[in-house]
């Protein structure tokens, strides 16, 4: 979140300025009305920009590792990985390698094991998502839901991550236990973008291949599981297109039967297990 090097301003120069005691010869630029100049940026004082955001291109190879020890010995640019668990040394470690660094975090869902759990009204948590101690979120009560999302994302940005990978953004297509609409998840998705912009990170749409058309304009970058195994990667390309990386994963199809095709896409496409450990089969070109 570095701000841009304000222009400097011209004007016209100050008076002198005369004492009883002294004759002191001040040239200094002045702002155009002659008083204080406006705070760096733009002329009414409001905030400067901020430098463009990463962008990774179609193709940039990654690793994704949600659990165990962090390896950092893998030969990848990019690493995703759990936003609580990582540290800020840890993240400032990897930045030294040259890697950009994806901060993971449960967007659309609650997880019992987060130390913010407690901060979650029960009336927000719907329907069990498959996994041991997560419940569908109602993405509909975003008073409720954008304080504690951007207290996650502010945590994100204060340990330094480039980007957020924001999961279970796709409540509306599953069993949530809430009456969620296409039209609720397309208004929470680009809540959650503001919100990660907004703290000078990057923004990964994860999975919602349906909403893609709507949402890639919103979103820096893909995330997308098992979109060989159901047939559905070229819905992903309209961000290849655009110039925009797609992290992909496959869990169940070896590798020989999807990387020719995520090459020929432009996907940056691995072969992990469920439990997005340390290992990992790659399909960058090498």
């Amino acid at each position: 979140m570095r701000d841009r090097t304000a222009a400097r301003v011209s004007g016209a120069r100050c008076a002198l300025a005369v004492t009883a005691m002294t004759l002191i010869t001040m040239l200094a630029g002045c702002s155009p009305g002659g008083g204080k100049d406006a705070p760096a940026g733009k002329a009414d004082g409001s905030a400067r920009p901020s430098p463009a955001r990463w962008r990774p291109a179609p193709g940039t190879d990654w690793q994704w590792q949600l659990s165990g020890k962090l390896d950092t010995s893998v030969d990848a640019p990019v690493y995703d990985v759990d936003g609580f668990d990582r540290t800020a040394a840890e993240v400032a470690a990897l930045h030294r390698e040259g890697r950009k660094v994806i901060c993971y975090l449960s967007t659309g869902a609650w997880e019992d094991f987060r130390p913010d759990a407690a901060r979650f009204p029960t009336a927000v948590l719907g329907k069990g998502n498959g996994w041991k101690g997560e419940r569908w979120l109602d993405i509909r009560r975003t008073e409720v839901l954008e304080p504690l999302m951007e207290t996650r994302i502010a945590m994100c940005a204060k340990k330094g991550f480039d980007a957020v990978e924001p999961d279970n953004m796709d409540g509306y297509r599953n069993k949530s236990g809430f009456p969620l609409t296409a039209a609720d998840q397309l208004r929470y998705n680009r809540l959650i973008a503001r919100l990660v912009h907004r703290h000078g990170m990057s923004v990964g749409l994860k999975n919602d291949l349906p909403q893609i058309p709507e949402l890639v304009g919103d979103f820096d970058f893909a995330v997308n599981e098992q979109c060989a195994q159901y047939e559905e990667c070229e819905e992903l390309t309209p961000f290849v297109k655009a110039g925009k990386a797609v992290f992909h994963v496959e869990y169940e199809l070896p590798a020989a039967e999807f990387c020719a095709q995520s090459r020929k896409l432009g996907l940056s496409s691995l072969r992990k297990e469920y439990e997005l450990g340390v290992e990992r089969e790659t399909c960058a070109a090498g």
